[in-house]
């Protein structure tokens, strides 16, 4: 019996970009497995990008939220609400080719025996390059260095997030794949419970990524294969929120996995010397946007755990 595969996409005002990602779906299909659901969870979208999907010659299954419930609240939702052997979860703003299916999906059939859970794929941008996407899991030494930029002057002596000093040309094993594409099997997915809610977007993957691992469970990097991913997609409209909530995510997951003492050592960081380092490093680069964008978010920030 062929493999079931469910591609979950939560949406939140995603424009064009949704209705082009579904369409791009038809082309990773393949006679190896079977696509049960297309399945689009919106977060209460404002815009069109609902418009038309029913046009497209695929399983697609719309949930509408009643509003904004984030990406892993609403991704749980679409996951739980279809019944795959395997999840396919999808950025909106993502463009699937022939391989960006198949062949993952094989390699990880092949190697769940090798504890491989999760699987990504090579990610190209608008000109045709490789995104250096995957990350190393943070520690607290790492979170205070990036947040001073440490990681921005010297970054062979302190390794920032991303894993930017590997070509991203090869296959391996890795910490953190980008959760853009995130190829898993459903019984992995339930075993984790899903994504943890407690983000409302940032950092869910990173979560997941480290529960999978506590489990015993592999992260694979899978260059055979390749997506599009426009990047930023509707979040670059609301960069000073987006940067707010990234800020945010990170104090949630450090109060998750680590001890009070560092949580607190982190924390003394990201609210006195990250906004300074920030400022900094958008004057010098004449990003004065930039400059307003992080005073906004650290405002929120502010806002929400002193006021």
């Amino acid at each position: 019996m062929k493999p079931s595969v469910d591609i979950v996409i939560v949406n939140w005002n995603s424009g064009d970009l949704l209705f082009d990602c579904i369409s791009s779906i038809s082309n990773s299909l393949h006679e190896s497995f079977e696509l049960r659901n297309v399945v689009v969870v919106d977060n209460n979208s404002s815009d069109n990008s609902l418009n038309n999907l029913n046009e497209i010659k695929l399983p697609v299954k719309i949930i509408r939220n009643d509003d904004n419930y984030g990406f892993g609240k609403a991704c749980n939702i679409g996951v739980f609400s279809s019944d795959g052997d395997y999840i396919l979860i999808l950025n909106p703003d993502t463009k699937l080719f022939e391989d960006s299916i198949h062949k993952p999906l094989d390699f990880l059939i092949a190697n769940e025996k090798n504890k491989i859970g999760m699987v990504g794929v090579k990610i190209i941008d608008d000109e045709n390059k490789i995104s250096r996407n995957c990350a190393r899991f943070p520690t607290t030494f790492k979170i205070i260095y990036q947040s001073i930029g440490l990681d921005k002057i010297f970054p062979k002596l302190f390794k920032p997030h991303f894993m930017t000093d590997w070509e991203h040309d090869s296959s391996c094993e890795v910490d953190q794949l980008m959760g853009s594409y995130l190829l898993m099997p459903r019984f992995l997915f339930n075993q984790l419970n899903g994504y943890d809610d407690l983000f409302f977007v940032y950092y869910d993957d990173l979560d997941l990524s480290l529960r999978a691992k506590k489990l015993g469970w592999k992260n694979y990097y899978f260059a055979e294969a390749k997506i599009y991913h426009k990047g930023g997609g509707t979040s670059d409209k609301i960069k000073a929120t987006r940067l707010f909530y990234s800020l945010d995510s990170k104090l949630k997951y450090c109060k998750k996995h680590f001890s009070s003492i560092n949580y607190f050592l982190i924390k003394i960081f990201v609210f006195v010397f990250e906004p300074i380092s920030r400022v900094f490093f958008n004057i010098i680069k004449l990003q004065f946007n930039g400059v307003k964008e992080t005073l906004i978010a650290y405002k929120k920030l502010y806002q929400k755990y002193f006021f």
